[in-house]
């Protein structure tokens, strides 16, 4: 957008933009088409060749030669946002940080930019949360509003790039950050600001359906940013970085297609710090990457409650392979901000080990979101141990019953999963009025598991040449 007038007046009265997704944004529930004319794994040929990482310029732009200064006191916004501009008006390439520990705010990126931090390079984010100002259209867990800017940001782009063998580092900790979650685990204490009166101030107004402009939260409400968001962005990189100390979500790709996550390494134990959550995003593949996290390892959703019925893009098309999951809630986690839906998730060749890991595969919902989750599969993934269980789909989720949304979940599969220890196996937890539907555990083994399985409100539930404690299960 050429100005923030231009801007707010495309938003409009609180309608969806015009999305990435073309005609998929735009189409109602009753008319998605939940049997495609291929099913299964056979689907991820053609998802994995429509995903193809964009390509840069072999033209650098070293952000020394546009005024940066590896001086832990001195602002380098400027001189990024300066050498982004250059790169851009030469046709694109890639903005460079060099060895050093470089202090910014946030970055914002344009299309054709590929932000790459060399080897023995950290580019650090300060905590000064005024310039995390002005407001930028966002997602805070699930629901639209103009709030403070993600650590790295693009609205609207296409073809970009975060890249490179150093860090990028949040600075989030205890002091500063992590306290407005209102946790003492995380630093807070009483008396201490928090966001949680900000929270139900936006989701009450999404829920009666105030247009997204209206629904501006500065730095007195206390939402913590997320690290990196691609908004509404058209072939997207983010590779080989490693990632410390996030405020909140570390990669939160919204409203994109043909994202490609590879290599990235997180560590950071912060709250809400999950690793890499793709919502409402179409074509999407993570690969190769280390995730030891605070939340979820990946997180996979499509909006929250009113908002995302409002924008109605499900997630889909979403690979994940031959990553590492350590510390975490989940796995691979598909909730629970997945009002718009989720469909053809596969994750495979995966390894998970961790005493603080909860779940390999975890899908949360209940009857606020009331998504429609179907086709989701995990085959050929190597688990330690867990803290909670293999499987788990859970409608009690949060809220629970508490709705008027029935959530749906069919069609989940494991195959030639393993695992050496777990309290359970298999967890499903549906409704009476909407039981979890045709689930599938085929030649998997689940050593050492403590309480057996949870079949609760379960239809369909097969078990296929699959041993739990040595023990066929039919």
């Amino acid at each position: 957008m050429s100005n923030r007038r231009e801007f707010l007046r495309t938003l409009g009265a609180g309608a969806a933009l015009a999305s990435p997704l073309g005609p998929l944004a735009c189409r109602p529930a009753a008319q998605v088409n939940t049997a495609p004319q291929s099913a299964g794994w056979d689907l991820v040929p053609g998802i994995l060749s429509r995903i193809v990482a964009p390509k840069f310029r072999d033209r650098d732009f070293d952000i020394t030669r546009y005024g940066a200064r590896a001086d832990a006191s001195f602002d380098n916004t400027d001189a990024i946002h300066r050498a982004i501009q250059a790169c851009s008006a030469a046709g694109g390439g890639r903005v460079v940080v060099p060895a050093g520990r470089f202090v910014t705010g946030p970055v914002h990126l344009v299309s054709n930019v590929n932000l790459h931090i060399a080897r023995d390079a950290t580019l650090a984010f300060t905590r000064d949360v005024a310039k995390y100002l002005p407001a930028v259209l966002t997602r805070f867990e699930g629901t639209e509003l103009m709030g403070l800017s993600p650590l790295i940001y693009a609205f609207g782009q296409e073809n970009v790039g975060v890249s490179g063998e150093g860090t990028l580092d949040g600075q989030a900790d205890e002091q500063y950050w992590w306290p407005w979650k209102g946790i003492a685990d995380f630093g807070w204490k009483q008396g201490m600001p928090n966001y949680t009166a900000a929270r139900q101030r936006l989701l009450a107004m999404a829920e009666q359906g105030a247009p997204v402009p209206q629904r501006v939260f500065g730095a007195d409400a206390y939402f913590r940013p997320q690290f990196i968001q691609p908004y509404r962005c058209k072939n997207v990189l983010i590779e080989n970085v490693t990632i410390v100390n996030s405020p909140m979500w570390e990669i939160h790709p919204v409203l994109c297609t043909n994202v490609t996550v590879r290599g990235v390494k997180i560590s950071t134990h912060g709250p809400n710090n999950d690793g890499c959550d793709p919502e409402s995003c179409h074509d999407v593949l993570i690969e190769h990457c280390t995730f030891d996290t605070g939340d979820d390892c990946i997180a996979i959703k499509s909006g929250r409650n009113a908002d995302g019925r409002r924008m109605n893009v499900p997630s889909e098309n979403i690979i994940v392979r031959n990553c590492e999951m350590r510390d975490g809630h989940g796995g691979v986690t598909v909730g629970s901000e997945i009002s718009g839906g989720c469909w053809n998730v596969f994750a495979y060749d995966c390894r998970m080990d961790s005493p603080r890991l909860d779940r390999a595969l975890r899908l949360k919902n209940n009857a606020m979101r009331g998504g429609l989750l179907h086709d989701i599969y995990m085959r050929d993934v190597t688990v330690g141990q867990v803290s909670d269980s293999i499987l788990s789909i859970d409608f009690t989720y949060e809220e629970g019953a508490k709705g008027s949304f029935t959530p749906v979940a069919r069609d989940v599969e494991l195959l030639r999963v393993t695992s050496q220890k777990s309290p359970y196996g298999v967890y499903l937890k549906g409704f009476a009025n909407a039981p979890i539907e045709h689930v599938r555990v085929v030649d998997c083994r689940f050593d050492n598991v403590a309480k057996g399985n949870v079949l609760e409100n379960a239809t369909d539930v097969r078990f296929v040449r699959t041993k739990i404690n040595g023990v066929e299960v039919s």
